[in-house]
């Protein structure tokens, strides 16, 4: 029975060592997966009632504290130069100097600055996004689904294009200023 009670302290010690160990290594970084990954939009449009569209994401990190779904730092970079809204026209007038001028500023990136837990699987994250060559800051909403090894992030947000150089062109009277930002970000295995 002794022997047994000596075996089961030495297993204990021998995961609390390893737990330890763990968290003394510090962040875990993980790479943000492109394929799986989405940032959409969304803004009232006077003649549509609503026109919506996508963004690729290229890259990204999260930084995770080890054992942890919760994020301590987030970055992403998006592709400008593949705005997809479903129609070539739109696209095009999109990616033109009236809108996101693409070519001038043919990525956009996001860094967060601050992440605020709201309970064990939300959390609030605030960060600096450029786009159009100008940088903001901005809040999301953020949830998160799957587990430490493999996390699931769905954020929701809301940004002024006008904040954004956005304000000047002959379509301004018929489109909305605030633009709903919904990102489904999956991490690589």
């Amino acid at each position: 029975m002794r022997k047994t009670f000596v075996c089961f302290m030495l297993q204990v010690v021998a995961l609390a060592v390893a737990s330890a160990a763990a968290s003394a290594q510090g962040p875990v970084q993980l790479s943000i997966d492109p394929r799986r990954s989405t940032a959409q939009f969304s803004v009232s449009h006077i003649w549509v009632d609503r026109v919506s569209g996508s963004v690729p994401i290229l890259r990204g990190t999260i930084a995770l504290i080890s054992g942890s779904a919760m994020p301590s730092s987030i970055t992403a970079t998006l592709d400008a130069t593949r705005i997809s809204t479903s129609d070539p026209d739109r696209d095009a007038a999109l990616e033109s100097p009236d809108f996101f001028d693409a070519k001038q500023f043919p990525t956009w990136t996001f860094s967060s600055t601050k992440i605020v837990a709201q309970g064990a699987s939300a959390f609030v994250m605030f960060g600096d996004l450029t786009l159009h060559g100008v940088l903001r800051p901005v809040r999301l909403d953020v949830t998160v689904a799957g587990d430490a090894a493999h996390p699931v992030y769905h954020a929701r947000g809301q940004i002024d294009r006008r904040s954004f150089g956005m304000a000047v062109t002959r379509l301004d009277p018929v489109i909305g200023n605030p633009v709903d930002v919904t990102l489904d970000v999956y991490t690589k295995p």
